[in-house]
């Protein structure tokens, strides 16, 4: 899909302030609120905007650690059964298919080290999950970001 400068700014005022209003969102981008609500609406059939939920905080749910697992998956099965073992657990936070020594890459939250070896002991289960391998984050240091990949799109890089 191809965006423009309204486009990104928009996307940008969504990112800073998730709650604002599409009449708000049109005052301060100095267009009629139709076109803000076009615009937002092109950009969600698109998936572009894939919604605006709140962001949640695993730490102040209670789940302060975050861990990065790489897993062995069992060869010949495909991975719909991986997942759907992967899925009931709820610590699990996502799961991405990577290229390399590993087969998935999730990550996943605990409350503390205990906590984290229960949820890799559950992942590790023998018939779906053959090993992993664990890298706790200690600290972040560059929280999640995407707003930077809208100036490149308008840019065209």
């Amino acid at each position: 899909m191809t965006i423009d400068r309204l486009d990104a700014d928009l996307l940008a005022l969504l990112d800073a302030q998730p709650r604002i209003g599409v009449l708000e969102a049109s005052r301060r981008l100095g267009v009629a609120r139709g076109t803000v609500q076009a615009r937002l609406d092109r950009l969600r059939r698109a998936g572009v905007v894939a919604g605006l939920s709140p962001t949640l905080d695993p730490a102040a749910l209670g789940f302060p650690i975050t861990a990065f697992a790489t897993l062995e998956i069992a060869q010949g099965r495909g991975h719909e059964q991986v997942v759907a073992h992967l899925t009931s657990i709820v610590e699990v936070l996502e799961a991405h298919t990577i290229t390399g020594s590993g087969d998935l890459l999730v990550r996943v939250a605990a409350r503390d080290n205990a906590d984290l070896q229960r949820v890799i002991d559950e992942i590790v289960d023998g018939e779906h999950v053959l090993r992993s391998s664990t890298a706790i984050a200690l600290q972040t240091q560059i929280p999640l970001r995407r707003i930077q990949l809208v100036d490149a799109a308008v840019a065209g890089r």
